[in-house]
Order: structure tokens, then C-alpha cells, then sequence
């Protein structure tokens, strides 16, 4: 492969790289546990935007099950958003040939 081809193929991947983190940046995830109880939701960034707590998932002789409900529903909206980078990402490099790999 010419050194020039590479240079403009690795160029064109980077642009859409870059668009690509653009768009994963805008885009919101959303994860709940507890059947609805707890809802969390994140932007593309990681940074928690809301959390919802429905009334009757608050007992306060059992905080420890609400902070439970609360770790599962923020890691799997962070599940989701790792998992949505990592589709996007994955699908551009697909194909790109570097020489010695």
C-alpha cells in the first residue's frame, strides 16, 4: 500500500471518528431498576442528568435496598452508553488494514 493512500485513508477515518464522538456526546441514555422504580439518565459525556425515584421505592427502614436500586440502574445506563461508543467506534475501524497487523 502507498504511504500517500495510507496517510489519506487514515484521515478520512479520523474525520469520521471525530463525528462519531460528536454524535455518542449528543445522545441520551436512560436505564431503570426495580421495575421503573429508580430512572436514571446520562449523556453521552457520563454525567448523570436526572435521576428519578419513585415514592414507593423510599423505605426508610430499608435505605440500603434504594442505594442498591440506585447502583443498578446507573451502571446500566453507563453499560449502555460504553456499549453504544464501542459499536460506533468498532464499526469504523472494521476493514482498515494497517501494514504489520
Amino acid at each position: 500500500m502507498d504511504m500517500q493512500k495510507m496517510l489519506k485513508e487514515m484521515q478520512k477515518m479520523q474525520g469520521k471518528m471525530a463525528k462519531a464522538q460528536q454524535d455518542l456526546e449528543s445522545q441520551i441514555y436512560e436505564s431503570e431498576a426495580g421495575g421503573g422504580a429508580v430512572k436514571v439518565t446520562l449523556n453521552g459525556t457520563g454525567m448523570i442528568t436526572s435521576i428519578r425515584i419513585s415514592p414507593e421505592a423510599v423505605d426508610k427502614d430499608d435505605v440500603e435496598a434504594l442505594e442498591d436500586l440506585v447502583q443498578a440502574a446507573v451502571n446500566s445506563a453507563i453499560k449502555k452508553k460504553d456499549e453504544a461508543a464501542q459499536s460506533a467506534m468498532g464499526g469504523l475501524t472494521k476493514g482498515f488494514k494497517l501494514p504489520g497487523m
